[in-house]
This record gives C-alpha cells, sequence and structure tokens, in this order.
C-alpha cells in the first residue's frame, strides 16, 4: 500500500515529523517497507528560460541555446523539437545526476559546441514516460526564474509504502491508516468527507435515471452480490484530471488515464472503495449482475479476452458483458476522452466468489485485491457520493437520483467484553478508562459503565471475531514495546524442561546428521502436485484449499523434494557437491496420525574420507549408496538404536534406484527408514546430474527406549576389555544369486554372540565356474576369547556353528 504524507494530511491533523511518522506505523502493525522522495533526487534541477535557440553550426536536429538559470545565463546544446526562445523549461547544471537516463552530467563538447548543462524531459526527471520534448512551463513559472522545480511543483511529498497483513483491509486505504496513527497519538484525525458537502446533488437528483440496475441471482447465489447501487451522471466533459490528481497517482505508481478513471482510482486508494464509471451512451438496456454463463466472454481494460465466464460474477447489460464484478471493467464501455455521461457503479461483492474468480482466470487488479480481503459493506453509498461530487467539481455536468438495488450486509457485530482482559493476557496494566478510549478512537462503540462492556465492531473490521482480537488492538495501539519480557513460571524441582522422546530424536537428528558433514536446510511444507505424486502423495485429501501458489499447492510426502531443489539452487550457485539435511514433518493423509517426522539427508556428487568435493589426498568418488547407509545407520547409532538388530530388504520406492537401494526394518511390519541412490527419472525431473544419495528415517517409528528396572553398577556397565589375542577366520559361501549379503552376515553373526564379535564381507565374486544363478560371498569373521586362549578344537567348534547357521538360513555350501 502506497501513499504521500500530504495525502496523509488530509485526513490527519499532525504536526509530527517524518520520522516519528514511520516509527509509529511500524510499531502498530503497519510496517514501512520503502520511502521515496522526488526531491532527494531533484533537488539540483531548476526552472529556467531559454533566450535564445539557434541551430547548430554542425548538425540538423540540434540547437544552440542560451539559457537563464536565475543565476548565470549558459550554453546549452538541445535536442528537443521543441526548444525554442522564450520556453520556460526545467534545466539540471553540470554535476547533475538525471535519474532517467542514469547519468551525471559533465561538460561536454557535441559536435564541436560546448555545453554546460541540460533541458530536461519528464522522463529524464521519472516523472512520467513522456520523452518527446521538454518541459514546458506556464506563464506563472516565468516569474519563478532560479526556483527549485521540486518546490514550484509541489513535489516535495515523499511516497511511503507499508505493508498490509491480509487481515487489514481497512488500511488499504489512506484514511483507515490515518485512524489507526491517530489512535495511536500522533494527531486527530480529521472529519470525514462523505461526498454530502457538494449541494450540486442530494439523493433525489436533477432528474430520473434512464439507466436500471438490477441483481439477477437465484435464491442461493443473492450473497454473491448483495448490494449494486449507482447514480448516472450526464454532460460531463471528460479530459485529463487536475495536477494534483495526477501527481498522487503517479507517485503510488498508478498512470493518470483521464479525469473519470482518476477519480474511481483515487478514491480506491484513499477509501478502500473500489467502483467503476460505464460510459452511459454505450450501455443498452438495463444493467445487471448476475453470474456468467458457458461461452460469454468479453475484452477486458488489460486488453485480453476472458472466457470461461460460467460461474464467475459479472456485469452485464442487455447485450454485452460489461465486466467482472469488483475485478475488472471491459475496455469497450468504459470512460473515453469523448464520453459525455456516466453511469457510477458502487457495488458489494463476496469475498471468496472474488478470490476464486481471479484465481480461475489469473486476473490481479486493485479491486480484486480489495474486495476478497473484504472491504467495508457499508460503504456503498459513500462511494456512490463521492465519486458525485468529484465527478461534479472536476468534470461538471448533472446528477440523477441514487439508484438503490438490493442492501448492503450489515455485521452488527457486538462483543462481551472486560476490560482487565487486557492486563490479564498481556501483563500491561491499563485502566478502564485508557482501553476504552483506545477502542474509540479505532472506531469501536463501547456501551456500559462497569468493568464488564459492549463493544460493537465497526463494519470496515472484518477481522475482529471476539475479546482476544480486542485485546489485541487495544495493545497494539498502546505499544508491544510496553510488554515487559516475564519468564514462565518454573515448577519446584524442575531444573529445566523436560523432554518428550520425540523431542529429543529431532535435537539428536539434527546434530547426527550435522556431524556426518550436512547443512541444515529448512524448505517449505507444500510443493507442487507433480512433486507431490513422485514421492508418493498428491492424494487430493492433502491438496491445498487457498495455496499461496501453484507451486505450492499439496502437502509434502516426503522431504526429498525440498532438499532437491535446495541443492539445485546451491549448484546453480557453484556448490558442486552439497550435502544438506532436514529435520522436519510430512504429510501421507489428513487423518489422525497421519502426520510423521522425518530426518533426510541427501549427498550429490562426490566424496571422500573427507567429505564432499576435492581434496589433495586422493581424488573423490561418486556418492553411492553406502554412503546413505552409512549416514543412515549412524544416525540411528545416536539415536540409540542397535542397527544389528535392523533388517535390510530391496523393496524401496519407486523414486530409488532399484538394485541400489534399501529399506530398513525393525520386524516385518515397522519400517524405520530407507536409503539408496535416487532413480535417474527424478534427478532428471529436478533438472540435475547424477549421482545423488539419499537416507529418510521416520523418527516416529523409532521405539521408545525402555526404563531399566534398577540401576546398573558402575562395574557392570563399564567396557569389557581383555588382553587377550582375537583371532579371525574367512569363509567362502556359494549361494543363490538373489540371497543378499546381509542375510548371511546376520545368520553368521548369530552363531555365538558371546564369541563373535565382528562379521565383515570382504569379497563377491560370480562366474561360470560356481555354476548358473549363483555367487560366492567370502567374510571375515573375529572371534574374541573371554577368559583363554582358544584351542583347535575350540576355534573349530565355533566355524562349524558359522557354516551351520549360514547354511540353514541360505542354503548355502562352504566353497571348496
Amino acid at each position: 500500500m502506497k501513499f504521500t504524507l500530504n495525502w496523509l494530511k488530509d485526513h490527519l491533523q499532525t504536526d509530527a515529523s517524518l520520522e516519528d511518522i514511520l516509527a509509529k506505523l511500524t510499531l502498530i502493525g503497519l510496517e514501512v517497507e520503502e520511502v521515496t522522495n522526488p526531491a532527494e533526487s531533484l533537488g539540483t534541477f531548476v526552472i529556467a528560460k531559454i533566450e535564445r535557440a539557434e541551430k547548430h553550426p554542425d548538425a540538423d536536429k540540434l540547437q544552440v541555446c542560451t539559457v537563464n538559470n536565475g543565476s548565470e545565463k549558459l550554453q546549452v546544446v538541445c535536442g528537443a523539437p521543441n526548444a525554442k526562445a522564450g520556453l520556460i523549461g526545467v534545466f539540471a547544471p553540470v554535476g547533475t545526476y538525471v535519474p532517467g537516463i542514469d547519468f551525471t552530467l559533465t561538460k561536454a563538447k557535441i559536435r564541436g559546441v560546448e555545453s554546460f548543462g541540460m533541458m530536461c524531459s519528464e522522463s529524464e526527471l521519472q516523472l512520467s514516460e513522456d520523452h518527446e520534448g521538454i518541459i514546458e512551463l506556464d506563464e506563472i513559472a516565468a516569474k519563478q526564474i532560479g526556483t527549485k522545480y521540486v518546490d514550484y511543483k509541489g513535489l516535495d511529498d515523499p511516497t511511503i509504502e507499508i505493508a498490509i497483513t491480509p487481515n487489514r483491509p481497512d488500511c488499504l486505504g489512506v484514511r483507515g491508516i490515518a485512524r489507526d496513527l491517530a489512535a495511536a497519538g500522533l494527531g486527530t484525525l480529521k472529519d470525514e468527507d462523505t461526498g454530502l458537502s457538494n449541494k450540486g446533488f442530494s439523493d433525489n437528483g436533477d432528474f430520473k435515471s434512464s439507466i436500471a440496475i438490477k441483481l439477477d441471482f437465484k435464491k442461493q447465489d443473492t450473497h454473491i452480490c448483495p448490494a449494486f447501487w449507482g447514480r448516472m451522471i450526464k454532460g460531463v466533459k471528460n479530459g485529463p484530471s487536475p495536477a494534483w490528481l495526477q501527481q498522487r497517482l503517479k507517485a503510488i505508481g498508478l498512470r493518470p488515464i483521464n479525469a473519470l478513471v482518476d477519480i474511481t482510482n483515487y478514491i480506491s486508494y484513499d477509501r478502500a472503495r473500489p467502483l467503476h464509471v460505464y460510459d452511459a451512451d454505450k450501455l443498452t438496456g438495463t444493467v445487471s449482475a448476475r453470474l456468467g454463463k458457458q461461452g460469454e466472454e468479453f475484452l477486458a481494460l488489460d486488453g485480453k479476452e476472458y472466457k470461461e465466464l460460467d460461474g464467475a460474477c459479472v456485469i452485464a447489460d442487455d447485450k454485452n458483458i460489461l465486466g467482472l464484478g469488483g475485478i475488472i471493467g471491459g475496455e469497450n464501455e468504459g470512460s473515453k476522452a469523448d464520453t459525455t455521461n456516466v453511469l457510477i457503479e458502487s457495488a458489494y461483492f463476496d469475498p471468496i466468489q472474488i478470490a476464486m474468480t481471479g484465481r480461475k482466470l489469473g486476473i490481479i487488479s486493485d479491486a480484486r485485491y480489495r474486495f476478497e480481503r473484504g472491504i467495508d459493506p457499508q460503504s456503498v453509498e459513500l462511494g456512490v457520493n463521492l465519486a458525485t461530487k468529484m465527478i461534479l467539481e472536476l468534470c461538471g455536468g448533472e446528477a440523477s437520483e441514487l439508484i438503490k438495488t438490493g442492501t448492503p450486509p450489515n455485521p452488527d457485530m457486538t462483543i462481551k467484553f472486560d476490560l482487565q482482559l487486557v492486563t490479564r493476557l498481556t501483563g500491561v496494566t491499563l485502566s478502564n478508562k485508557e482501553v476504552t478510549q483506545t477502542l474509540t478512537a479505532l472506531g469501536f462503540s463501547v456501551k456500559g459503565k462497569d468493568q464488564n462492556v459492549t463493544v460493537s465492531v465497526p463494519t470496515w473490521r472484518p477481522d475482529i471475531g471476539g475479546p482476544a482480537d480486542l485485546v489485541e488492538e487495544v495493545i497494539r495501539i498502546i505499544g508491544l514495546d510496553k510488554v515487559t519480557p516475564t519468564p514462565l513460571s518454573r515448577p519446584h524441582g524442575i531444573a529445566r524442561p523436560v523432554l518428550t522422546d520425540k523431542q529429543k530424536h529431532v535435537r539428536r537428528a539434527k546434530r547426527a546428521l550435522a556431524a556426518r558433514g550436512a547443512l541444515e536446510a529448512i524448505t517449505w511444507s507444500f510443493i507442487t502436485q507433480q512433486e507431490a505424486k513422485q514421492f508418493g502423495g498428491g492424494a487430493q485429501e492433502l491438496e491445498l484449499a487457498n495455496p499461496i501458489s501453484a507451486d505450492m499447492s499439496d502437502m509434502r510426502p516426503s522431504l526429498l523434494p525440498g532438499l532437491l531443489n535446495a541443492a539445485t539452487r546451491n549448484i546453480a550457485r557453484g556448490q558442486t557437491d552439497p550435502a544438506l539435511m532436514e529435520v522436519g514433518q510430512v504429510y501421507l493423509n489428513d487423518e489422525e496420525g497421519g502426520q510423521y517426522n522425518h530426518a533426510t539427508m541427501i549427498r550429490c556428487g562426490t566424496h571422500n574420507h573427507h567429505g564432499q568435493g576435492r581434496h589433495w589426498s586422493g581424488t573423490a568418488k561418486p556418492v553411492t549408496l553406502f554412503e546413505a547407509k552409512a549416514d543412515a545407520f549412524a544416525l540411528l547409532e545416536q539415536l540409540g538404536m542397535n542397527v544389528e538388530n535392523l533388517q535390510i530388504t530391496t523393496d524401496a520406492p519407486d523414486w530409488y534406484h532399484p538394485g541400489r537401494s534399501g529399506v530398513l526394518r525393525l520386524g516385518p511390519k515397522n519400517i524405520i527408514g530407507t536409503f539408496g541412490e535416487l532413480h535417474p527419472a527424478i534427478i532428471t525431473a529436478f533438472d540435475m546430474k547424477g549421482p545423488i544419495v539419499a537416507c529418510e528415517i521416520n523418527l516416529d517409528a523409532l521405539p521408545s527406549p525402555k526404563a531399566s528396572k534398577k540401576k546398573k553398577s558402575r562395574s557392570k556397565g563399564a567396557m569389557q576389555i581383555t588382553d587377550l589375542q582375537p583371532v579371525t577366520r574367512d569363509f567362502a559361501f556359494v549361494v543363490d544369486s538373489d540371497v543378499p549379503a546381509s542375510t548371511l552376515i546376520k545368520a553368521a553373526s548369530g552363531a555365538d554372540k558371546k564369541l563373535i564379535t565382528n562379521i565383515s564381507l570382504f569379497d563377491v565374486f560370480e562366474g561360470p565356474s560356481l555354476g548358473e544363478g549363483k555367487k560366492s560371498l567370502a567374510i571375515e569373521a573375529t572371534l574374541q576369547p573371554k577368559t583363554q586362549t582358544f584351542t583347535d578344537e575350540e576355534i573349530e567348534a565355533i566355524a562349524d556353528k558359522i557354516i551351520a547357521a549360514v547354511q540353514k538360513a541360505t542354503d548355502g555350501e562352504i566353497r571348496s
């Protein structure tokens, strides 16, 4: 929302400085985003007169001018077609920065003739897009040669831009902002101009309108446009709007068009009341607000044709669609320079209907922006009267009777309110009088003499729904800086907060993955529908009803899409081998229990024992599924899980590479996580290059640690260390090709859990000598004696157990 300081002062009587106003705006929740002042960039431009203009001796389109800037006469070479002797314009001396051409003037020779400055156009001063000629000022300016142009033109008026949250549609008008500042003690709110102060018209008008208005909705759809009012004005003289109005519209980024259009744009920003003006001579029959029909289309003011209007609220006459109600008007029936008779439209449209239509057709307009947030429904008559007054003042003409169709909604919201609730909820001590005065200044009506009162909510505040909202309003105006930070009381005997197992898992998971060399990323919980489907989601129940954008339409079923997008951006910025991790929530369905905490890590590119990327000690190798497996196991060990109890299966989800991925299970039904290389199709879909590996751990699937029945003694809990030498033995087994190595390793480890301390796979071989469908798996077993050195017989006994266990689990044979 943009406005100028002088525009604000049309509604606010204040002596406060610009700095005080800016500070107070942010303090009351209207955050200042930018302040620009034309006077700062145009301060060196002065009014000057061209006293003589002669043809350049070496250029047909240039003139050599003698310019009087009030203090001296300078020679200036000028190429403007309208440069002539006697012209009063705007002069920039040497050393001036010209914003429109992004250049600082210097003394220059142009075709051999020296030039000591520049006569400027409006485009060069960034006042408009007009660059056909230099600025020509009137006779009044001739008496002010040497005066700063910003002072003469009144351009020393800072433009303020503030951020408006969706719940404050009242502050989409300058008067709403002024009301808040006045309530905060920064001045006095001036009396409101309702448009009725003009003696040129009344509700009865000068004549009866020849144009009728009607609401043409079925009973169930009347809420879409409950009120459509208007007034006809004939005999207007349309043309450029006055300089003050054009200047204000330009300051907020709007292009002046003509007086009639500029008036409606001005009222939209001044009072948050969108309006539209039709050329009455181009209308046929009755003007109606109704739902669009299949096959209807119209040419809008933005130059685009819109179709598929069925279900949209349209404004139409007996022949044509005139516009989309509350969104955009039509090109053909809009007011032009030759318009002499007009119909003012002031209506109220349902915010949800406006938002749906605007999103469906992809139209963004100032009117839509205001209506979908909820303008004051009681401003329908105010809008007609303000527009009528300004049109009569600026364009002349005669006004008809006020045409009323429908009744504007009146929410009539009242709230039972305990005035001391402010103190109880915020800790700020305020008297009943202070609370009442603050609410009254904001436009609320407070009735009651005791502590418990009834508060009537103004119709321009659709965001107020209960006592807590009133407390927020009071403390916002009084100042959040008045709230004293106070620590919560801590129950006796508790030294620090007690975390649940899930909270501990989240904290430990972040530290564990960071220790693996990953940087933490925090990504959106919303992703595109295509990405959701690629990772097992995309169900209708997880599609957002009102997404921020089309790229954020679905709740994420996995953390991987966000991490892959983050990695893509990092790679594009030169981070060739990113390792990223995130701990957050994923969404599998909309039922209770369908939301889980996941810890996910990805590695891209290369990896060596020093981490990601190149290193002097050796060439980095492409990441593999084994890095992902190591990441998953390291994480689970940090979370207190014995990874030896896990089963690894190959039925990983579709987004993993088949044969280069695995699923971690604790029993057949409890899936702890997945790891492996991502599928090439997924990598291509994210416009990345492989390999990329990932691990995903479901923190909510981890078993809770079992409470110990009795505290172990220090001696029992100490590490058991022996001075006896371990013994290693190698075994090679021939098994079927589809037997996982993990099955063999697990069987060998369980042959004698007390004496076998480790089993590691060191060779895999497949060849014709083994037979078709066979492979050889070679393992090394580490045997650790406890009390005395093993005898040969004891070693052989353990070896027999290992062979027997492996044969039973795999149907394999010892390789000869």
